[in-house]
């Protein structure tokens, strides 16, 4: 490969980077350190922290992020535990509905809370007849927080626990130790590092969040990243927005320099004989499993039957089914898929130059998690204030979709790459075949798996994308969740019932995109 060629893919994700994710946040920064108007006062680090509204925001921002990751920890363990070491009907597909969080759009299970938990919502609405309201609580974001993290959680501790080896607790059990003692001694060491990683990620997820917050957390438990929003859309105050969207970055930056240390820390797999899983023996054993299942059931299912039950019942009815038909839901499900379908393009071509650029670098893959390090709330404020001009263009619109997309790609295609024989492509090239040659017939048919995968979950975060279609998008760029939103902000049941009946729509395209490009291999997507 020539030299310009060799420098031609690092060049592409590099240069996107710079522009679309680094010199915003550098933007960001600088309308931090000096906002306002030149001959205003110019706001201070510590405004936000003197503010009772803002230092409120932010404190709740950690505390709902700490509370999510305490209780999936609580119940995901558990859960993960029987799933590792129990052996039971139906013990497969839990492991594939453990990848339904991870496709479902952040407002569809905002709108799966609402359905389950909300005021007309099946549990929500006879408890609001008993006098028990759940609106202005904290529970309402808590349960969705959980929704989307407790089966990050069960999945860290089910690959974990497969790492514990069968001959050290049966040591342990051979000297003596109860189960609960053989545990504590033996498998919770080896599993701690793993579940603190996956904690990290959690915390990540819940302290940047913006969908659920905005949805769930009303007034009084919006957290710091719906105040951003707020600040730019409605107040103008885009100065001590930029503070606090500093100090977020901050903080979210500490935590993922936490993560990174974890990681690093985690060493490759040992080659290790697992522990056999057993089938449950005696009415308490099956009672557990039957817990745990139900469990998983509650948080990650039920949110979505929710959904189904009140979309068919307004479909029904004949309230919710003329949504379906309005010339505005066809112009958003037609700008939805527009959008996403060119995000996916991009996305890929970015993440396979990552992944084939530079091999084996650390440095050079962690700048595929970037994405994850800042908030798309404060990517989208950070072009919005870098490219006034372009704002409403389709593409910065388009490149924030991919920036936040890509990451799936690299991370899938790079897993692919390190398992992948190096004598393969040897033996082509010593039969005379050309670079493009081996890409084609020998690295792109065994890696195509994992970049199906890649592009699987990339469709399904370009499809429910939220935070910067609330910044960037023009009006006639309405999308399915943007459309959500609107009726949501609208008073009736009449716009009740046509958001759930969108939010199944959605739903069912996200799922849809998924298993038509994810295809066959949908047990490996559960390592994704």
């Amino acid at each position: 490969m020539s030299l310009s060629r060799r420098w031609l893919l690092p060049a592409l994700p590099l240069v996107f980077l710079a522009v679309v994710l680094v010199a915003p946040v550098l933007r960001l920064l600088a309308e931090g350190l000096a906002p306002g108007a030149a001959d205003a006062e110019p706001l201070r680090w510590l405004d936000v922290w003197q503010d009772d509204h803002l230092r409120w925001r932010v404190l709740w921002s950690f505390a709902q992020a700490a509370i999510t990751c305490a209780l999936a920890l609580l119940l995901g363990l558990p859960c993960a535990w029987v799933l590792a070491r129990r052996e039971f009907p139906g013990r497969r597909l839990v492991l594939r509905l453990l990848m339904l969080p991870f496709v479902v759009p952040t407002l569809v299970a905002a709108m799966g809370v609402l359905a389950l938990w909300g005021p007309r919502g099946l549990v929500g609405g006879p408890l609001a007849e008993a006098g028990i309201g759940l609106t202005d609580t904290p529970w309402l974001l808590l349960y969705g927080n959980l929704f989307f993290n407790l089966c990050l959680v069960v999945r860290a501790g089910v690959d974990a626990l497969e790492q514990v080896g069968a001959q050290r607790l049966a040591a342990a059990r051979t000297l003596g130790a109860t189960p609960w003692r053989a545990f504590w001694r033996i498998e919770w060491p080896a599993i701690a590092p793993w579940l603190a990683s996956a904690l990290c990620l959690v915390f990540l997820y819940c302290f940047a969040g913006f969908g659920l917050a905005l949805v769930l957390g009303g007034q009084r438990f919006a957290t710091a990243e719906v105040e951003i929003y707020t600040l730019v859309a409605h107040e103008l105050e885009l100065g001590l927005a930029g503070v606090l969207a500093v100090w977020m970055m901050a903080l979210t930056g500490a935590v993922a320099l936490a993560y990174a240390w974890l990681e690093r820390r985690l060493a490759a797999p040992a080659r290790v004989t697992p522990v056999l899983r057993q089938r449950p023996s005696g009415a308490l054993q099956w009672l557990g499993v039957a817990g745990a299942m139900g469990l998983l059931v509650l948080v990650c299912v039920a949110p979505l039957a929710a959904i189904l039950w009140h979309a068919a019942a307004a479909l029904f009815s004949g309230q919710g089914a003329a949504v379906l038909t309005d010339p505005e839901t066809l112009t958003a499900l037609g700008n939805t898929l527009r959008f996403s379908v060119l995000a996916v393009v991009f996305a890929t071509t970015l993440g396979l130059s990552h992944a084939f650029a530079l091999q084996g670098a650390v440095a050079w893959r962690a700048l595929a998690f970037l994405p994850f390090v800042v908030s798309p709330v404060s990517v989208a404020f950070g072009l919005l204030l870098l490219y006034p001009d372009w704002s409403a263009s389709l593409a910065v619109l388009l490149a924030a979709y991919a920036l936040l997309a890509w990451p799936f790609v690299t991370k899938s295609v790079s897993s692919a790459l390190d398992s992948l024989p190096a004598h393969y492509a040897q033996a082509a090239a010593t039969l005379g075949a050309s670079p493009w040659r081996v890409f084609r017939r020998v690295t792109l048919p065994l890696i195509a798996p994992a970049l199906r995968r890649g592009m699987a979950f990339a469709a399904a975060t370009a499809l429910g994308e939220f935070a910067v279609t609330l910044f960037l998008s023009r009006p006639e760029w309405t999308t399915l969740t943007t459309l959500i939103h609107q009726h949501l902000g609208r008073p009736g049941a009449v716009q009740l019932d046509a958001a759930f009946v969108l939010a199944a729509l959605l739903m069912a395209l996200a799922l849809l995109a998924f298993l038509l490009i994810e295809g066959r291999d949908r047990d490996n997507a559960l390592h994704a």
